[in-house]
């Protein structure tokens, strides 16, 4: 394997072969594990988009609610679903079918178009044109603010559906969807986490779908591998210790050093991670 493949993998502690079953527990042993920890947390909290990653996230987290409540006999343990488009969104009936299959103890609508056309306007009167890009990553982050209003007064933890394939391309928006208090899916690549949907008897449809963010008005439902110019297999691939392009892991290499800081907590005088070798 190439040195800094080597180096990711350990850093992102990806596996090259799993059992789906034995990662299902892991995931809702860590959740449960978690709660009693700290047994003033009641709820979990999750922003559900339709797509495989909230998808896995949200029927891990209602099965860890499940046996909370079986093994407690306290009801409060639920798992709160939230709905949080930006006005009509296309993926409207692949979010209720992936809250219908992980069977959410409750379901919350937060329409973010308000809030998040008043900012754009706010940014404006003072001189400041809000690109479509931009537009898409204060989406992400007022979509992130709903779920903590939620959670502040519920008792709750905002779940956050970061795994490996995401995290080494930092392909989400920072102190937006990837703000979160827990990740139960890191470790897992996109490949695995199919696999885990597979073992829960989840709809084909909404695993198998095409990944997008869907952040860019411009640029609708853009797939993530055409944003990333490689795909999830290779990054799959990648992860698990085989071989790819030279090409391939070029390019997943430079996103995973460009967005360190992604997968960092604000940087301190202490830090040189960021600093050019030089």
């Amino acid at each position: 394997m190439r040195p800094l493949q080597t180096a990711i993998i350990a850093a992102l502690k990806t596996q090259p072969t799993i059992d789906p079953a034995v990662e299902i527990r892991r995931s809702v042993d860590f959740l449960k594990d978690y709660l009693y920890q700290n047994t003033f947390l009641k709820t979990y909290v999750l922003g559900i988009s339709g797509g495989q990653d909230s998808t896995l996230v949200g029927a891990l987290a209602e099965k860890a609610m499940q046996e909370m409540r079986t093994e407690t006999g306290n009801q409060a343990y639920q798992f709160i679903a939230v709905r949080l488009p930006y006005g009509e969104q296309a993926d409207e009936s692949d979010a209720m079918a992936a809250i219908d299959f992980m069977q959410a103890d409750q379901t919350k609508r937060v329409n973010i178009k308000t809030s998040v056309d008043t900012m754009v306007a706010a940014l404006a009167e003072t001189g400041v044109t809000v690109s479509d890009f931009n537009k898409g990553n204060i989406k992400a982050r007022v979509r992130m603010i709903a779920q903590y209003g939620i959670a502040g007064e519920n008792q709750g933890v905002v779940l956050g559906t970061d795994h490996s394939a995401e995290s080494i391309t930092g392909f989400y928006t920072k102190f937006g969807d990837g703000g979160a208090d827990l990740a139960p899916l890191f470790r897992l690549d996109k490949r695995q986490g199919q696999a885990l949907l597979a073992e829960l008897g989840a709809p084909t449809h909404l695993y198998k779908k095409v990944p997008t963010a869907d952040l860019e008005e411009d640029r609708p439902a853009l797939p993530d591998e055409l944003a990333l110019g490689v795909t999830y297999q290779e990054i799959d691939d990648y992860l698990e210790g085989r071989e790819v392009s030279e090409t391939a892991a070029e390019k997943i290499e430079n996103w995973y050093q460009k967005t360190e800081h992604k997968r960092h907590l604000p940087i301190t005088v202490f830090d040189t991670f960021w600093k050019s070798a030089d």
